[in-house]
């Protein structure tokens, strides 16, 4: 990846401080893990990327390109490729997406880091001077932002932009609706909160048969007689059987006579018909339940005029719970307070498994509303899901936020560009490692034209000498380079920065990591407390006669645990 910018950037000596470069070699260990997780997630990278098969514990197959998806999947047994995809995963949960491009980049600058300690750079130093290009880079940033979303503007440009970064048959269909969405749940005020928008994905039609509700829906059929309740819905939300189902606990009734079976049977009875009325005193009269639900006492349910409504995804229990203000329930007691909205009632999608369940209210502190999903396959309607989301979050982060940087690695090039022109006329550990940061970005855009099939070389020499000269809103394209002003190709400024940082924070962890030791089976992990005077006075004295000194954890400096005891006894 990173031959089409070498020509650019200075290689860097094989010495160039004085020092035993060799000592360094135990933090190399965690490269191996981090170039085995990039690997996996690089061709999954920009709109053109590939799609992966997953194949769960259970033996279920999911297709996706999802990099957060299959980050989530993966089971990592090195200690450093799950603390970076704890920490691509946090990003992503915190912008959206953009886990992908925090693997490959973290991955880009350890690489880098590698070269400059076997060139003799001291850690310390490294560490120094890696904080003080993030530092340099995010100073860089506000003036690469040249687009900006306005206030009364339509955000589809902007939504579509990020949302076609996913794998869809009509990106730009799915990213208008989502904009419409986006645009009427916004506050008179000008605030926008995800919160107040829904999204039921039910498979069935294509993607084009997505619509819009008012109010909010989950998938779901109403279980019993009662259908809909209108004028007054006080809704409860069961995370339980709705009654007496069969237990998983093993156990048998030991009956003897027909007597005790009439008695069995009355006490079912009462304890089926004690639960319902229960519900009834607290005044419920919609329950929605993510589990079974007994006949029996579905039937008491229908007498007492309670609409019993069964979802599927304890997660549609938790966007009900956050709308209606309601706590989720584990057992059949009407909880406090009770969800309120105006009418609840059964809504048909079309054929399939196209039916929702729709909560709607009259006041303007609710779920406004519900953005359907419609698609033939369960991955094609994950897919969706997906983008959806994304673009959910990323009109949420443009309305505290609205600045916008150029996409398709425009923005990774110019921060190159800036930080290699810096780091050529800076002298000392600094120089070359704002040359080594500005040759990781590089890498990401020669990614995309490597995903795109294209030659990486040709590109990536004719992007550098573009930039250069002054075009920086150039990127790469499906067919070559771009002018991404032109394709309306965008990235959020807040999300390309909190990216950044976190991506940094965690290469300067893995750089202060020289061993790793394995605790014995059941001891807890140790514990930093930090500087405290009085339980250093109160620590008890050591069998050698001097305090704390065969109890410290750590020693000679450098922050590294000792091994106290084998791990393998």
């Amino acid at each position: 990846m990173d031959g089409g910018g070498a020509a650019s950037v200075p290689e860097l000596p094989q010495r160039l401080w004085p020092g035993p470069g060799d000592s360094e070699q135990p933090f190399l260990r965690s490269l191996a893990a981090a170039h085995a997780l990039a690997k996996i997630i690089r061709p999954c990278y920009g709109p053109l990327g590939l799609q992966k098969l997953l194949v769960t514990a259970k033996g279920e197959t999911v297709l996706t390109g999802y990099a957060t998806a299959i980050l989530g999947a993966l089971e990592l047994e090195h200690p450093a490729a799950r603390l970076l995809r704890d920490a691509a995963l946090s990003h992503a949960e915190h912008s959206g997406d953009g886990s992908a491009f925090a693997v490959l980049l973290a991955e880009a600058l350890l690489a880098q880091a590698e070269r400059l300690l076997l060139a003799g750079l001291p850690r310390a130093q490294l560490r120094e001077a890696f904080a003080a290009a993030k530092a340099e880079a995010l100073a860089l940033l506000p003036a690469l932002a040249v687009r900006a979303l306005g206030p009364l503007e339509d955000p589809f440009w902007a939504l579509h932009s990020v949302m076609n970064t996913h794998t869809l048959s009509d990106a730009e269909g799915l990213a208008r609706l989502v904009a419409q969405a986006c645009w009427e749940a916004r506050e008179l005020d000008g605030t926008f909160r995800p919160e107040r928008l829904g999204v039921c994905a039910l498979r069935g039609g294509p993607l084009d048969r997505s619509c819009l509700l008012p109010g909010l829906a989950v998938p779901g059929r109403p279980c019993g007689q009662v259908t809909a309740v209108v004028g007054g819905a006080r809704v409860a939300l069961f995370a339980c059987p709705f009654g007496l189902v069969g237990s998983n606990a093993p156990g048998t009734a030991t009956i003897s006579c027909p007597a005790e079976l009439v008695r069995f049977r009355k006490g079912t009875d009462y304890v089926t018909e004690k639960q319902v009325l229960q519900l009834a005193m607290g005044a419920v009269n919609v329950a929605v339940v993510c589990g079974p639900v007994a006949e029996r006492t579905l039937a008491q349910a229908d007498q007492c005029g309670i609409l019993v409504v069964q979802v599927k995804a304890l997660r549609e229990l938790q966007g009900l719970s956050e709308a209606l203000g309601t706590p989720v329930m584990p057992y059949l007691l009407p909880p406090l307070p009770l969800g309120r909205c105006e009418r609840v009632f059964p809504q048909a999608l079309g054929e399939g498994e196209g039916a929702a369940v729709v909560f709607q209210w009259d006041g303007p502190d609710t779920p406004a509303l519900t953005l359907v999903l419609r698609a033939a396959t369960t991955e094609g309607l994950r897919g969706a899901e997906q983008a959806v989301y994304h673009g959910i979050d990323v009109y949420a982060q443009l309305c505290q936020d609205p600045r916008l940087l150029p996409g398709a690695g425009a923005t990774e090039m110019a921060l190159a560009k800036a930080l290699a022109d810096r780091g050529a006329a800076l002298e000392g550990p600094g120089g070359p490692a704002l040359l080594a940061f500005a040759q990781a970005l590089r890498s990401l855009p020669a990614t995309l034209a490597e995903n795109a099939g294209l030659a990486v070389s040709a590109v990536m020499a004719a992007l550098t000498t573009a930039h250069q000269r002054g075009h920086f809103l150039l990127g790469v394209g499906a067919r070559g380079l771009m002018d991404v002003a032109e394709e309306e190709v965008w990235d959020c400024l807040a999300a390309k920065a909190h990216a950044l940082r976190a991506v940094v924070d965690i290469v300067l962890q893995l750089a202060s990591v020289d061993e790793i030791v394995l605790a014995k089976p059941g001891v807890p992990l140790p514990r930093d407390p930090g500087p405290n005077p009085r339980k250093v006075q109160e620590r008890p004295p050591s069998a050698g006669g001097q305090p704390g000194a065969a109890s410290s954890e750590r020693g000679g400096g450098r922050g590294q645990l000792k091994r106290a005891q084998s791990p393998r006894k």
